[in-house]
């Protein structure tokens, strides 16, 4: 380096692209930071140790002030409140606030004199004196504030004191209030007399009672520790009996009736309370509310109560809002409890005249929600099955993992969402709908689709099925409803929040998923001349229609939009999919059960045709679809196999026979197929072949058998086997086995065949003979030998797995089927509507009653209106039975008789209801001054379903 002549140094760089100078200046500005943090830490933690001394000095303080009033109060008032008279309860006393200030509930003095302050309000209101003048003196609205804050503070105070020491009252808390002097009996009859809906505080002080949640601590003195449900499973039915029969009720049972009550009233002004803490997410996840509290049943049954909480849960439902508390345990299931309690009270109120058409929504939302939820309930035959199934499987996955309910509260669910529960509710849904089509018809089929399709996959199909099918109004509103969307090409969206669906989901694809299994069950006992000739439970041509609609929705699910779930899955994987996306799971089940109807109408087609075979085809079956279905695991194969009718008959036979030609290809004219040998003897051709061929495997069978005969004197016929002696041998051995002679199969009246239920007494190795028979047919069809054997209708189904029903009967047995059906339209009685006419002409008349009375006149105007199911529910309730007699009700025994109740048309009499005597065939009516009357009268008798109590 040379001398520039500059004196100055040169300025370092730093490699690192700062200089140090800048480094320093950073670090510094660190260093300042953490110790601002410090500092600020450091002055928090100070002003935190001030605090945390001045609240402990607070509390020593408030401790030590709460001691010394206690003490004044204890001095002037006594322990047990012996000093405290009338005026204590005054405006001007001192008295609450003082007990307000000092009072703990953990502190047995205290709770003592809470219980005798308690009972000295109680001993004084029962001495006639009144409670808002005990209170407020002789002006209320002078001192409103006061009193209300005193009110609903004792109130609170002496349900929280209970629920703080729950566990040392818990046998005084949920038994009928019979010992007044029971300390726990006290306080609740306090809070009962408090909050009585008659005084001008009630609605505040109940508002204020729900504010803080005091369902949540009513669910806890149920719920009291681990061994309350011991005590109850072993006094439930004796409490139930008790306070059904004597008219008592529990303090808790009390006061929460009162405070569902003053809630649910249209007038009430409180405001809202978190739903939460409601009655319904507390009080009804308790498992069997009712048993332990069977009297508020009857009050949430009412249907305006009952109509305003399950309104507020399906509002809180449709905003996905879980309010419920936490299960008590993996067998009671919160939102399983509160479904068992909903059903149980919900047959109550469904039962009464005039359900609204909007509870009965709201009713269907719920317990299609909860239901979704629940694990499927199985019938006993399908627990043994899945029982035996699980000991031949590995439980080696999480998932498998299944929830298993309690058994009574499975009972409670089954018991409830039984026939007569969806029987109510199908009525009350479909009784408002006078055109199929508008919105409240899309709303009630959205209702009820979304609950059953829920029920059928939930729950037995064998326990609602009969009664949806030819009790309810369902199949003909259903079918309505498709057809009229299907005319007019346009499907009417169901509502979201009821169907559970997306809302781009098809239109079709709820109501066929209920349809179908429900019309299906129909035919099942339908016979022929109610399905070709009355035409029911639908016309010819609207089933015509139908096989349309199925056709189009079948080919759309399996060929353009398929779904394809896991067949290999185990049970829980597939269930818990179905949970987790429904509309795939509601997309397979149609597949399946409009695929099964389509199938039995096919049956029906076959047996008389009533619609062209081509109705049934789809019409995209082309030659790609032909060519996907050759071969295994296509999605057209699968068609193949799930709708085989979507495919022309020549369509399928095409596909087989490339299959056969694919198989012969694959393995060549000299391939791995053995080329097997045998010699027959004429005369025992059955019992040579068996001998000789029933060994072969599957692979042998699939090569080239050649056959030698022995004709009857023991000598080989000439001729070489070039495929027509094998011909000749499949004729001629079909023509032994099949004969009747033989003892392997029967024949009927119309000389089909089907095999001998007698052929083990003949053969003993008679299954080993069947068996062998269905390799030489297959063997048969595997050659292309086509044989005549006439099977029966019947049996050809069984062959199909299918199942055979009512109308299969003829082809076994015409003279039996003709007789069972004589025997059933006998046994059950007439299928039309009533015959009013005929009834009346055949009706006696007692009491003073007779056929031109004005009583009578209003009677029978009154019963020309009833609806059908009306109808049929009068006539059970005077004679026992829904249906009239087939021949008429002259043959009615005895004869309906119409007698005047005890009493006149200016007394009393009047307000009662019509009562029976179903042995005489005896109805009892009252002469009631109007026909709206006797109509009200008779529906709410003929609808209240109770026994023998009105009769």
């Amino acid at each position: 380096m040379f001398f520039s002549g500059d004196p100055t140094s040169r300025k370092r760089v730093a490699l690192g692209g700062r200089s140090s100078k800048e480094r320093d200046t950073q670090k510094l500005m660190e260093q300042t930071r953490m110790e601002r943090d410090r500092r600020l830490w450091q002055r928090k933690q100070n002003a935190s140790a001030i605090k945390i001394q001045k609240c402990f000095r607070g509390r020593k303080a408030a401790k030590a002030e709460r001691a010394k009033v206690r003490e004044q109060f204890l001095s002037r008032y006594g322990s047990y409140c012996q000093n405290a008279e009338r005026c204590c309860f005054c405006p001007d006393s001192d008295y609450f606030r003082q007990l307000f200030f000092f009072f703990n509930a953990r502190n047995a003095g205290d709770f003592t004199i809470l219980v005798e302050t308690c009972r000295g309000i109680l001993n004084l209101v029962r001495d006639n004196d009144n409670i808002v003048s005990l209170f407020a003196g002789v002006d209320y609205s002078a001192v409103l504030a006061l009193v209300d804050h005193r009110v609903k503070n004792l109130a609170y105070i002496c349900i929280l004191s209970l629920y703080q020491n729950r566990s040392h009252f818990r046998q005084q808390l949920l038994v009928p209030d019979a010992d007044s002097v029971m300390q726990a009996t006290v306080l609740l009859e306090a809070v009962a007399a408090l909050i009585d809906p008659k005084l001008p505080w009630a609605c505040k002080a109940v508002s204020y009672l729900c504010q803080k949640n005091v369902f949540a601590l009513f669910r806890e003195i149920v719920l009291a520790e681990r061994g309350l449900l011991t005590y109850l499973a072993n006094t439930l039915q004796e409490n139930a009996k008790t306070s059904s029969s004597t008219g008592n009720l529990s303090g808790v049972e009390h006061i929460t009736g009162i405070l569902i009550s003053h809630s649910g009233q249209n007038s009430c002004s409180c405001p809202n309370v978190d739903p939460k803490f409601c009655f319904s997410s507390q009080m009804l996840t308790v498992p069997f509310l009712w048993k332990n509290f069977p009297s508020l049943k009857g009050v949430f049954s009412t249907q305006g109560l009952s109509q305003h909480y399950i309104h507020q849960m399906s509002l809180c439902l449709q905003n996905h809002t879980n309010l419920l508390p936490s299960d008590i345990s993996a067998e009671y299931p919160g939102y399983a409890c509160l479904l068992g309690n909903i059903l149980e009270a919900a047959g109550v109120t469904l039962s009464q005249p005039a359900c609204p058409f909007e509870m009965a929504v709201d009713l269907a939302a719920v317990s299609t929600f909860l239901l979704e939820a629940l694990p499927p309930i199985k019938s006993s035959s399908q627990k043994a099955k899945e029982d035996a199934a699980m000991i031949e499987e590995d439980a080696d996955s999480a998932d498998d993992i299944q929830i298993v309910l309690d058994k009574d509260l499975e009972r409670q669910i089954i018991t409830g969402i039984d026939s007569r529960f969806l029987l109510q509710l199908i009525n009350v849904l479909f009784g408002g709908i006078s055109a199929v089509g508008d919105d409240r018809s899309v709303v009630a089929i959205g209702a009820a689709c979304a609950l059953l399709h829920v029920t059928f996959n939930t729950l037995p199909l064998e326990r609602v099925m009969t009664v949806l099918a030819y009790r309810t109004e369902l199949v003909r509103v259903l079918w309505e409803f498709m057809k009229n969307c299907h005319d007019n090409k346009r499907w009417s969206s169901l509502p979201e929040h009821l169907s559970l669906l997306p809302g781009d989901s098809p239109g079709w694809l709820l109501p066929l998923a209920v349809f179908c299994p429900v019309y299906k069950h129909m035919l099942m006992i339908v016979d022929n001349e109610e399905f070709y000739e009355q035409e029911r439970p639908l016309s010819l041509r609207d089933i015509r229609s139908l096989i349309v609609i199925l056709r189009q929705a079948l080919w759309q699910l399996l060929w353009l939009n398929p779904t394809a779930p896991n067949a290999s899955a185990k049970t829980t994987s597939r269930e818990n999919t179905s949970k987790q996306n429904p509309n795939e799971s509601i997309k397979h089940r149609v597949s399946i059960v409009a695929s099964e109807l389509l199938s039995q109408l096919q049956d029906w087609n076959n047996r008389r045709e009533f619609t062209p075979p081509s109705d049934f085809h789809a019409d995209g079956v082309d030659d790609f679809f032909i060519s996907q279905a050759v071969v295994d695991g296509t999605k057209a194969n699968e068609i193949m196999k799930l709708a085989p009718f979507l495919i022309p008959f020549t369509s399928r036979v095409k596909i087989f026979n490339s299959q056969l030609v694919a198989v012969k290809q694959r393995h060549g004219p000299h391939g791995v197929f053995a080329r097997n040998r045998f010699t027959i003897r004429r005369d025992r051709i059955l019992e040579d072949a068996y001998n000789q061929m029933s060994a072969l495997s599957e692979e042998d069978l699939r090569g080239l058998i050649r056959v030698t005969f022995v004709n009857e004197l023991g000598v080989e016929e000439a001729g070489i086997d070039g495929g027509g002696i094998f011909k000749d041998f499949m004729e001629n051995i079909t023509r032994a086995a099949f004969d009747v002679q033989y003892g392997l199969f029967k024949e009927t009246v119309d000389h089909l065949l089907y095999p001998n239920p007698g052929s083990g007494l003949i053969h003993e190795q008679h299954l080993q003979f069947f068996h062998f028979l269905g390799c030489l047919l297959a063997k048969a069809m595997f050659e292309g030998v086509l044989v005549d054997i006439p099977f029966a209708t019947f049996f050809l189904s069984k062959l199909k797995q299918k199942f055979n029903y009512l109308n299969d009967l003829p082809s076994l047995d015409p003279e039996l089927y003709r007789h069972l059906i004589f025997l059933k339209l006998l046994i059950s009685g007439s299928l039309e509507s009533l015959d009013v006419d005929d009834l009346r002409i055949h009706t006696n008349y007692a009491g003073g009653y007779h056929k031109e009375h004005y009583v009578i006149d209003m009677f029978w105007d009154v019963i020309k209106g009833f609806s059908l199911e009306n109808q049929k529910k009068f006539l059970k309730f005077v004679t026992g039975c829904s249906r009239g007699p087939l021949l008429g009700f002259k043959y009615l025994e005895p004869l309906f008789c119409i007698q005047r109740a005890a009493g006149n048309a200016s007394d009393e009499a009047l307000d009662r209801l019509p009562t029976s005597a179903t042995c005489m065939n005896l109805l009892k009516l009252p002469p009631y001054r109007s026909k709206e009357q006797m109509e009200a009268k008779l529906l709410y008798a003929i609808n209240a379903e109770a026994g023998f109590d009105l009769s």
